[in-house]
């Protein structure tokens, strides 16, 4: 794929800001439109009406612009749905759920679909645990801190936390918790009967020490345009089911998670916010990141990621340990309820205005190599 021939037959001053229909194509759609872009939604029958009907764009109301519903999102790799895209001057914001529907083909990512697309696509197969170059590897060449992992679940001798692929839903985890090698045992076992995941996926799974504390997520976004590294805003997850076995009392919590298994399934986001002394920190970790992914990784990071984190309690003093890295668009839209790029631009500015704030600039400078792929 040549980008820069692909640019060549496009219309710059007539783009269109392209994504799949989940995950946080309303929050990209919204900050194309603020900025005069055109924006298009790829969605699947059944799941439409959200951006066909109810954020449709009606004069001044809505920010969908058009859609290109497919039988199955998977159908987004056909010749004739890109050359759509192709024809419509489009730059594509990946999201996880982009990902997820293309089965986590990064082959077909990388090689087949022809779409320019904002971001490092090369970056995004670090997610996937099972690779030998993953997340855990970038974080370890950075010198960050993160669980310490079990390869042997013999070797469990603390809390752990055990992420394991899904068998029916493949874009979800199941996570569970374990103790003891006899803890591990029974609860694989339930599961295996159960059909939650396959001896193959477990295969696969990643043990890691348990941590204790806060969870934030820091949102960042780094721009190669102006080198500059920008934080966002702060978020942390809603999940199901672990959130409604939390607000049982106490006494029935034990009874209650023996007949439910416990779930971290994602529902939703909260933003937050975190104490002044803990940003240079925060912003070291990225830097640290950002560098390591230009490495390993050329030419790095671009645009949107999050170091999803623990902030743990001292002595000495607290503490940040990443659990998990997003290498691309969040799937958080109430970011910009935080108070970190009011900090920055004057005002609250959205994941997906950012987006579309990069791309304006890379139009007027005509420095699309530095952000698409």
């Amino acid at each position: 794929m040549n980008i820069k021939q692909i640019l060549n037959s496009y219309n710059l001053s007539n783009l269109t800001i392209a994504t799949l229909g989940s995950h946080s194509a309303l929050d990209v759609c919204r900050g194309a439109k603020n900025l005069g872009f055109k924006t298009l939604v790829v969605t699947e029958k059944g799941r439409e009406k959200t951006y066909e009907k109810y954020y449709k764009t009606d004069g001044k109301l809505g920010c969908v612009d058009e859609t290109i519903t497919l039988d199955k999102f998977s159908d987004l790799l056909k010749p004739e749905v890109q050359k759509q895209l192709l024809e419509k001057n489009c730059i594509f914001v990946p999201n996880r759920s982009f990902e997820a529907y293309l089965n986590f083909d990064y082959e077909k990512i990388e090689n087949v679909f022809n779409v320019p697309m904002f971001g490092n696509r090369q970056l995004l197969k670090i997610e996937e645990r099972g690779r030998a170059e993953n997340q855990y590897y970038l974080l370890e060449k950075s010198g960050i801190k993160y669980p310490r992992q079990f390869k042997d679940p013999k070797n469990i001798d603390r809390l752990c936390l055990v992420k394991v692929q899904e068998k029916k839903r493949v874009f979800e985890r199941a996570f569970f918790l374990a103790e003891s090698y006899e803890d591990y045992q029974t609860q694989v076992e339930e599961k295996l009967k159960k059909g939650v995941f396959t001896e193959e996926q477990l295969k696969q799974a990643v043990i890691e020490e348990f941590i204790v504390g806060v969870q934030v997520n820091f949102n960042f976004f780094y721009s190669p345009i102006s080198d500059r590294l920008e934080l966002l805003g702060t978020d942390m997850r809603r999940q199901t089911n672990i959130e409604g076995l939390l607000r049982i009392p106490v006494s029935y919590q034990t009874e209650v998670s023996k007949k439910i298994n416990i779930k971290y399934e994602e529902a939703g986001h909260i933003a937050v916010t975190v104490l002044e002394s803990m940003l240079e920190k925060a912003f070291e970790l990225g830097e640290r990141f950002v560098k390591t992914s230009q490495k390993l990784f050329a030419p790095g990071i671009v645009g949107l990621f999050a170091l999803q984190s623990i902030i743990t309690a001292g002595p000495p003093k607290k503490d940040i340990i990443i659990i998990d890295i997003s290498p691309r668009m969040p799937g958080s839209p109430g970011i910009a309820s935080t108070p970190y790029s009011n900090y920055l631009y004057g005002r609250p500015v959205s994941v997906g205005e950012r987006v579309a704030m990069e791309i304006k600039q890379a139009i007027k400078l005509n420095n699309f190599d530095k952000i698409l792929s």
